[in-house]
């Protein structure tokens, strides 16, 4: 759990992420529900703003973290496949790096539009797995690491599904942004490790970190679409 709420938060103080966060919260309406909200930053994130925020995750851990962090919030341990919502009680959705580690993102994407008003607006954020771009003097082997931890994931390429996903769903005025992040200083380094395990290639991308040498860029994809009346 730390080890992951560590890559989170390097992750998400970012200036580039902060600036897509907030991209990701337009037109989300007075009341939203963030499906695997983590450590709840983009709840408290709106709460502060006047928005009724809902925060769901299904790792009871996560929303502790969630509840200690953002008291002003409000949190359910819950599947992102069976929201504790009313029909039509939301107006805004938004999914941010989780439909990749579900079962059946599918079921996720129809119960978004189970919960939104007529109108309403889902946002679905996340990368495509297979799309890291990490600076490397083993190219093959860099290849081979990113492409073995995509391949311990039930869906490491759902985001370049996201559009038809929408639209299988009913959604309409679906639009889909690539927004590429990029990553140059040592705060990557753990989730560099989560690729590729300590070792002599961890080494090589410590050593360039060392040197203001790292390079990492990832292409993020942010789907949305008009929950149809």
């Amino acid at each position: 759990m730390s080890k992951l709420l560590t890559m989170l938060d390097a992750f998400d103080e970012l200036p580039q992420v902060r600036n897509l966060r907030e991209h990701t919260y337009e037109a989300l309406g007075d009341t939203m529900v963030d499906v695997g909200c983590g450590s709840g930053r983009a709840i408290g994130e709106l709460a502060a703003r006047g928005v009724k925020a809902i925060g769901v995750d299904l790792d009871p851990a996560m929303i502790e973290v969630a509840v200690e962090r953002w008291p002003a919030g409000e949190f359910h341990v819950a599947d992102a496949t069976a929201l504790p919502l009313d029909d039509g009680s939301v107006t805004g959705y938004r999914a941010d790096k989780i439909l990749h580690a579900l079962a059946e993102p599918e079921q996720a994407v129809a119960e978004a539009r189970r919960v939104l008003t007529p109108h309403g607006r889902a946002v679905l954020i996340g990368q495509d797995w297979d799309t890291l771009v990490i600076d490397s003097d083993d190219p093959e082997l860099t290849r081979s690491l990113v492409h073995a931890r995509a391949d311990r994931m039930p869906h490491p390429r759902i985001a370049r599904r996201y559009r038809n996903l929408l639209l299988d769903n009913g959604f309409t005025d679906v639009a889909v942004e690539v927004h590429t992040i990029v990553w140059t200083d040592a705060a990557c380094l753990p989730t560099l490790a989560n690729i590729g395990g300590e070792g002599p290639w961890l080494d090589d991308q410590a050593a360039r970190a060392r040197d203001d040498r790292l390079f990492v860029a990832i292409p993020i994809f942010v789907a949305s679409g008009t929950r149809a009346a």
